[in-house]
């Protein structure tokens, strides 16, 4: 679990290392211009859209360790590319390795995640996880940050050889690991592509969970860098100075709130804790609608915009060891990478949909963006209790388990995989 965890914070610093200055390499350092370079970050969202319907049964049948080498390959070959292009198409295939395999990477390391790990220490796994994630976001994209020089395209090759680097140690770091608890797939589990398709869709828990983490990813994560940074420039009149203190205060409560808040989310159950995470961002949504809407002092708007972040951090805190180790409680026995590619292509899916109707609608019309991303915080807290119902009691609140050894003083066994 340690390597594994290595693995995530190495992967998640090359991610932060290079991706923030993609657009001022693509279209000015190569000077290929804005529309290439708004291609490549489409690409990234397009190249995850492709690969991860694959990846999932690729996961199955290989199991996660092969399919992580791959794509750590895959990536460390688009990002050594990239820092070499020179050409809109060259460019472009090669964010295209980079995004394909940075997408496989993520339900490949959660399924690891889950076959070393219990249902008792699931939520605990993954918040470790979600913390070394932006721990490593945050560290790449400081160190990446003072090594770019716009003048100096050799700078940029730098960067992208390093992050190339970074993957093919992470090889031979994960290639050490051998998983301890592998399930092998239900002899009564439907065989082929299809079937695991119709099966997961025919798990009505899961299905309602990946609606539930559309909105999620749509309502929060697809605004960060797009709809709610551009109403707070446009309606709030926030700082570009004033909104890297909000992204910095988003990160900062994370760090600092991910344990804090892990022992009071393990001994509640899952549904509802989704369900407080809809109400704290609805709260959020409201302070930043103060900020852009209300008629208070400059000071006044950037505490309120920058409380909109923190607020939205600790919701995430409480989703980290909440969603992932549901996802893996939620899938058959065998089954938990095709599980965690669907729900990285859902999440994939929300982070493309959201700037496009974010960006625009927090631009220009900033009282109906409030009203439309509160409604969608308050969506998240009702779908969340009616997932609660379809829920057994181990999948909503696997402590419960735990509860009832320690009161019989037997010897503590893990549970069964858990069927919806």
């Amino acid at each position: 679990m340690r390597r594994i965890h290595v693995g995530n914070a190495l992967s998640a610093f090359g991610l932060g290392f290079t991706v923030p200055y993609l657009y001022v390499y693509v279209a000015q350092v190569r000077d290929l211009g804005a529309t290439t370079a708004g291609l490549v970050l489409a690409v990234f969202a397009v190249a995850a859209l492709v690969v991860l319907p694959f990846a999932g049964r690729a996961i199955v049948r290989r199991g996660p360790l092969p399919v992580l080498l791959a794509a750590l390959v895959v990536a460390a070959m688009g990002s050594l590319s990239l820092g070499l292009a020179a050409s809109a198409m060259t460019v472009l295939l090669s964010a295209a390795l980079l995004g394909a395999g940075q997408a496989v990477m993520q339900p490949a390391l959660a399924t690891m995640i889950a076959d070393c790990s219990t249902a008792e220490t699931r939520s605990r796994a993954f918040a470790m996880q979600f913390f070394l994630q932006n721990l490593g976001l945050g560290v790449g994209g400081l160190i990446g940050g003072h090594l770019v020089d716009a003048s100096r395209a050799a700078s940029f090759t730098l960067l992208f050889s390093i992050e190339a680097a970074i993957f093919l140690v992470l090889v031979v770091i994960m290639s050490t690991v051998r998983v301890p608890h592998a399930p092998k797939i239900d002899a009564a589990a439907p065989q082929g592509r299809r079937a695991g398709w119709r099966q997961l869709l025919g798990n009505r828990a899961m299905v309602q969970l990946c609606v539930l983490g559309f909105v999620l990813f749509f309502a929060c994560y697809g605004q960060f860098e797009s709809g709610l940074s551009a109403y707070g420039v446009e309606a709030a009149g926030i700082s570009t100075s004033a909104l890297g203190t909000a992204l910095a205060a988003n990160t900062g409560m994370i760090v600092v709130a991910q344990f804090a808040v892990l022992r009071f989310v393990e001994r509640r159950k899952r549904s509802r804790v989704i369900a407080a995470v809809g109400l704290i961002w609805a709260l959020a949504w409201v302070m930043a609608g103060y900020a852009g809407l209300g008629h208070g002092s400059r000071d006044m708007a950037t505490a309120a915009f920058v409380s909109t972040y923190a607020l939205f951090g600790l919701g995430e805190a409480m989703l980290s060891p909440t969603v992932a180790p549901l996802v893996a409680d939620l899938a058959p026995s065998g089954m938990a990478g095709q599980y965690n590619s669907a729900f990285a292509l859902v999440k994939q899916l929300a982070l493309a949909v959201g700037p496009v109707v974010g960006g625009p609608l927090g631009a220009s019309l900033p009282a109906p963006y409030i009203v439309t991303f509160l409604m969608c915080s308050l969506g998240i807290t009702f779908l969340a209790l009616g997932l609660g119902r379809r829920l057994t009691p181990a999948q909503n609140q696997p402590s419960l388990g735990r509860s009832r050894v320690v009161a019989q003083g037997g010897a503590s066994a893990e549970p069964a995989s858990a069927r919806a």
